[in-house]
């Protein structure tokens, strides 16, 4: 293999540059930031030169080889190569790399040339040296020295005590009677042990990590004359037990195995399969309020929904993770799975308490947190989060629990923390508009359409209103994905719903800001085309709007019949470039947005109209 690093001169100085995706052709290394100087390319083979790279502040590390590579970060850290001579070649004085090829030896020899110096040890101690050494086609997955180290003494201790029969049964377990490059070993593939004939499991994921019964290949394809050698990260172990049977005999899973029971599952965790079970312990379930607790485990639906939840339809190994990456679960929701150094995550969180039981049709990882999905939940716990935990207290004040927390068909409208202004205090008007933020019935933002009326349980019926970017309810608009519960459905939204509590006219009258819009409609004689059902958008100046026209202008203000334009910028209404002060007064006929300025038209001459501040 050659390494070719691409230099980046810098003046006299070569400057490494940043690694790219393949070690193949052209390799770029780290670069100093020197943006303002002029550079220059060189490019410069290295032959027969291997990467490795290790996660910083960790022993974790990745052999990087043509086939395989990972960026720069790993589990969210970054990584420091290293570079050395790659399998049968070495180093010559005054040479670049290392372009002496050394010849091919056996597999017992080769073992010690790859790091694996403490499984040849114990091949000697169990007798396997002359049948390594000897003639035939083997594949060994040998443990790194590091993972003998690993290895709990006691287990340790049992395999060596008794080197005839123990040690040598381990060490052909880790044999398959064939050579297998690391292209061969297919995901989702079992090969027969030179152990009873006893299955190696192999998961070969898109990332390029390849596992075996979920240890990873960290120095795959070292070729010998009678095999190859796989170099792996822990020392593996027969597997016999489906999911099913594991559960069963772990005490710390008694409550989950009660659950799996009740929701029917233990049948699909018997069967054959490549799942993956992050099981959660007892103490797990002991976190959960009781009453909630009760409530999902005394109904099947959530029960189920719960639990599945917790099931990945894929195997997935810990040391196949390398980034946070969303994956399906059997509840047909998604999991982010991902690691941070060198420990796996769920959902950005590290809960995950062991890893890597494996099982003829899975693995299980335990964790400390059970996990409920929204579809488990009731409406009142779907709002119980952190964007719109004030309109969850308000509801609470409201009175409106004993509707949040059954199991009635309703949608709650959210508002975001950011509506609310000031402090909020409960008052009836207060309690009456809250409840105008519940509806009747459980919808899909999906399925709403414009025109459409939604009746609240205040007896109110609110108008949706579908614009090209936007889906409104009255004045708010939906700010995120629907979050569906088990009987109910929430929308966030933008800002506090103030449902409309007449018309155009009455809306106006009503607020003391526009005394000298409402005289100016009466005396042009447009009370009328403001009281009819039509949908009007008015742009209603104020009063200081009008203290601060000439009086000669006001007097002409009914003469101009020019129609205006409506454009946006920074995430403000503007109306012929004149800024709106309050948006969305909603009416039953339209909507209303102040302004404190009279909206002139786009033309040198002053005069006005006053339809040109309805549209």
């Amino acid at each position: 293999m050659r390494v070719c690093v691409l230099h980046r001169r810098l003046g006299r100085q070569p400057v490494q540059i940043s690694l790219g995706s393949k070690l193949c052709g052209v390799v770029r290394l780290n670069i100093y930031p020197y943006a303002d100087r002029t550079t220059h390319n060189e490019t410069i083979c290295i032959p027969n030169v291997c990467a490795m790279q290790q996660i910083k502040g960790t022993s974790k590390k990745y052999f990087t080889n043509c086939k395989q590579w990972y960026h720069r970060k790993i589990c969210g850290k970054p990584t420091v190569i290293t570079y050395e001579c790659c399998p049968g070649y070495e180093k010559i004085p005054g040479e670049k790399g290392c372009p002496a090829a050394l010849p091919l030896v056996n597999i017992y020899s080769t073992l010690g040339m790859v790091g694996a110096s403490t499984t040849q040890m114990y091949s000697d101690r169990a007798q396997l040296r002359e049948e390594i050494e000897g003639p035939g086609s083997f594949t060994f997955f040998a443990p790194s020295n590091k993972a003998w180290e690993s290895l709990p003494t006691e287990i340790l201790d049992a395999l060596v005590s008794n080197v005839n029969i123990e040690l040598l049964n381990a060490l052909h377990y880790h044999m398959v009677s064939r050579r297998l490059t690391s292209e061969e070993l297919k995901h989702g593939s079992t090969f027969s042990s030179m152990y009873q004939d006893a299955p190696v499991h192999i998961h070969h994921y898109s990332n390029g990590i390849v596992t075996v019964n979920c240890a990873r290949l960290v120095k795959p394809d070292q070729h010998a004359t009678n095999g190859i050698v796989h170099v792996v990260d822990r020392v593996i172990t027969a597997i016999s037990n489906n999911m099913q049977s594991i559960i069963d005999i772990d005490d710390d899973l008694e409550t989950l195995r009660t659950a799996f029971a009740a929701a029917g599952l233990t049948t699909m965790l018997e069967n054959e399969g490549h799942y993956t079970v992050f099981a959660p312990t007892n103490d797990a379930f002991e976190k959960i309020p009781r009453e909630t607790l009760n409530r999902i485990l005394g109904d099947p639906i959530a029960l189920k929904d719960l639990l599945n939840y917790h099931i990945l339809k894929n195997m997935h190994c810990a040391e196949s993770i390398v980034s946070g990456t969303p994956m399906e679960t059997l509840q047909g929701t998604m999991l982010e799975v991902g690691c941070d150094g060198e420990h796996m995550t769920l959902n950005g969180k590290a809960i995950i308490t062991k890893t890597d039981q494996l099982a003829t049709n899975g693995v299980i990882h335990y964790i400390g947190e059970l996990l409920i999905p929204d579809s488990a939940k009731t409406l009142l716990e779907l709002a119980e989060s952190s964007s719109v935990s004030t309109a969850t207290r308000m509801f609470v004040e409201a009175g409106l629990t004993p509707h949040l927390t059954g199991s009635e068909a309703l949608t709650m409208l959210a508002p975001l923390n950011d509506a609310f202004k000031g402090s909020m205090t409960m008052t009836p008007s207060m309690r009456k508009l809250m409840s105008n933020h519940v509806l009747k019935e459980q919808l899909s933002s999906k399925a709403l359409y414009h025109g459409q009326e939604l009746e609240t349980l205040g007896g109110l019926k609110l108008r949706v209103f579908v614009y090209r970017k936007n889906l409104c309810i009255e004045n708010a608009c939906i700010a995120a994905h629907d979050k569906v519960g088990r009987y109910a459905t929430m929308f966030t939204v933008d800002k506090v719903i103030t449902p409309p509590m007449g018309n155009i006219m009455d809306v106006l009258k009503a607020d003391d800001r526009f005394i000298t819009l409402v005289n100016a409609i009466q005396t042009a004689g447009m009370t009328e085309l403001l009281n009819q059902q039509k949908v009007f958008t008015f742009f209603a100046p104020t009063n200081d709007a009008f203290n601060e026209l000439p009086q000669d202008e006001r007097n002409r203000l009914m003469r101009d019949l020019t129609p205006f334009f409506v454009s946006q910028r920074n995430y403000t209404v503007y109306v012929n470039k004149i800024p709106v002060a309050d948006a969305d007064l909603m009416a039953t006929n339209g909507i209303i947005h102040a302004v404190n300025s009279i909206i002139r038209p786009l033309r040198e001459y002053r005069v006005y109209n006053i339809e040109l501040w309805i549209r």
